[in-house]
């Protein structure tokens, strides 16, 4: 009887494979910092995938064959810096993360959601308004849950509870990244007003608990 004989790996292959991903990472972690420093200091109508390729120290090619095209580049920015976002309020420390009580977990939030939005402007402006619906969806409903339950854990007066989820809007409307943009470039409004405005609304949406309480 005939034993099939079966190909032995060969040598040094899962290292090659291996030593593969490891400069692709590589080269994906250059391709956004170089994509990142041209946005932050020429802004996002000077992300060309030739400029960023240069910069970057890779072939032009290997940007479209990772990233599709500018904007593909453009939404792989936001990405990365999103999932560090919302690793934070999802399970960093405190007071944005797990562990403080509700209303400091909410102003945590929302003064660095502040910060997110204005350290991307460009990028998210142009995300949050390609369709009507853009901005929900995603992220927004990341953010939008997790404000309701913490509102929800909310002390209020007897017999009076606003809706969770509707205030959660509201406390996000501020943030949208066209009306930040128009208020910031067009009326000179600062980072640290914006965040001033968002104490006095969570200010009012935290009086009723704190009489309850």
């Amino acid at each position: 009887m005939t034993q099939t004989r079966r190909a032995l790996p060969q040598a040094g292959r899962g290292d090659r494979r291996g030593e593969e991903r490891a400069d692709a990472a590589r080269n994906r972690a250059r391709i956004l910092a170089a994509a990142e420093e041209i946005v932050a200091t020429r802004g996002v109508e000077a992300l060309s995938m030739a400029d960023v390729a240069a910069a970057a120290g890779v072939g032009v090619g290997t940007l479209y064959r990772r990233f599709g095209d500018r904007s593909g580049l453009a939404y792989a920015l936001i990405d990365r810096r999103e999932r560090d976002f919302q690793a934070s309020f999802m399970g960093g420390p405190p007071p944005l993360g797990p562990g403080a009580p509700a209303a400091a977990r909410i102003r945590a939030f929302l003064q660095a959601l502040a910060g997110r939005v204005a350290g991307q402007l460009d990028l998210l402006l142009m995300a949050e308004t390609a369709t009507p619906f853009a901005r929900f969806g995603g992220a927004y409903d990341a953010y939008h849950r997790h404000l309701a339950i913490l509102l929800a854990d909310l002390p209020s007066p007897a017999g009076h509870r606003a809706d969770p989820s509707y205030l959660a809007d509201a406390l996000l409307a501020p943030l949208a990244a066209n009306l930040l943009a128009y208020r910031m470039r067009e009326h000179g409004l600062t980072l640290d007003a914006v965040r001033a405005g968002l104490d006095d609304l969570l200010a009012g949406v935290t009086s009723g608990a704190r009489s309850a309480s």
